[in-house]
C-alpha cells in the first residue's frame, strides 16, 4: 500500500521513480525522452546514469548528449560545461568538438570556436562543417585570404555545397570582386533552376545575394527585379524588405521605403536597428 501511495505521489508530482535501474536502462530512457522532446526528463535520467557509474568510459557520450539537451533549451553555459566534461574523457572526439564550437558561436566567442574548428581540421582535414564555419569566422575577422582557402578546400571536397558557394560569393563581394561574385551566384541560380534541389527559402536567398551585389554596383533596377523574385519565392525573409527599403530610400521613394522597413520589423528585425532609416523616411 505504501509503495502504491509513493507511485501515485510521484506521478502527480511529474516525477519518475526509479527502482534499481541499470546504467543501460537509464541511458535508454534518456534517449526515449529526448526523442519525445521531453528534455528535462531526459536530462534527469542522464544525471542518474552518470551518478550510478561515474567512471564509465561511455560517459563521454552521456555528457555530450546532456550538452545537446541543454543547448536545445538555450542553456549555453551549462552546455559548455557538459561538453568540456565530455572532452575531458574523449579529447579527440570530432562530433563533440563541433558541438562545443557551435555553442561558442551562439555565445559570440568566435575565437574559441575557431580553435575548436582548427582542432577538428587537424584531425579530419576535409571536415565540411569545420571548413565552412572557420571560413565564416575568418571572413568576419577580415582574414579574407584564409577564408578563401577554406572555402576553396570545402568546394574541392563538395563542389555542390550550397553554403560553401554562397559563402565564396559573399567573400568575393566583400573584397570588391563583384564580377566574380556575380559569376558564382549566376551559376548557382542557373543550376538550381534546372534541378530544383533547394528549398524555396534557399533559392530566394540566392536572389537576395545577387541583388546585394547589384546594389553595390549601383544597378538598382536589376536589384529590384531580383528582390521581387525573392519575394515570390519566399516572402518571409526580412533581409529582402530591408534591402529593398534601402534602395527605395536612395531613390527618394520614402513611402515605399517606410513600408518595407516596417515589414522587416514585423518579420523580426528589431525596430531600434532601423530607427535611423525610419527617420529618413519622414517627409
Amino acid at each position: 500500500m505504501k509503495k502504491l501511495i509513493f507511485l501515485v505521489v510521484c506521478l502527480l508530482a511529474g516525477g519518475m521513480p526509479v527502482f534499481s535501474q541499470t546504467y543501460q536502462e537509464l541511458c535508454d530512457r534518456a534517449i526515449t525522452y529526448t526523442e519525445q522532446d521531453s528534455l528535462p526528463q531526459a536530462e534527469e535520467y542522464i544525471r542518474q546514469a552518470l551518478k550510478l557509474e561515474p567512471a564509465n568510459p561511455h560517459n563521454a557520450l552521456l555528457f555530450s548528449n546532456l550538452g545537446t539537451i541543454q543547448r536545445r533549451q538555450r542553456q549555453y553555459e551549462q552546455a559548455l560545461e557538459s561538453y568540456n566534461f565530455a572532452l575531458n574523457i574523449a579529447p579527440r572526439a570530432v562530433p563533440i568538438l563541433l558541438n562545443r564550437a557551435a555553442v561558442y558561436m551562439e555565445l559570440g566567442r568566435n575565437n574559441l570556436a575557431q580553435a575548436d574548428y582548427s582542432l577538428v581540421l587537424d584531425l579530419e582535414k576535409n571536415n565540411e562543417e569545420a571548413l565552412l564555419m572557420r571560413a565564416y569566422i575568418y571572413m568576419q575577422q577580415r582574414e579574407y585570404k584564409m577564408a578563401k582557402a577554406d572555402y576553396e578546400r570545402l568546394l574541392k571536397v563538395n563542389p555542390a555545397s550550397y553554403n560553401g558557394r554562397l559563402g565564396l560569393a559573399t567573400l568575393e563581394q566583400k573584397e570588391g570582386k563583384y564580377e566574380e561574385a556575380l559569376s558564382v551566384l549566376n551559376n548557382m541560380i542557373a543550376t538550381t533552376g534546372e534541378t530544383s534541389q533547394l528549398s524555396s527559402s534557399q533559392y530566394a536567398m540566392l536572389y537576395v545575394a545577387r541583388a546585394g551585389v547589384e546594389k553595390d554596383l549601383n544597378h538598382m533596377d536589376m536589384a529590384l527585379v531580383d528582390l521581387e523574385e525573392a519575394i515570390r519565392l519566399d516572402n518571409s525573409q526580412p533581409e529582402i524588405y530591408l534591402m529593398r527599403g534601402e534602395i527605395y530610400l536612395a531613390q527618394k521613394k520614402k513611402d515605399l521605403a517606410k513600408r518595407d522597413f516596417e515589414k522587416a520589423v514585423s518579420l523580426g528585425v528589431p525596430q531600434a536597428d532601423l530607427r535611423d532609416l525610419l527617420q529618413q523616411t519622414r517627409k
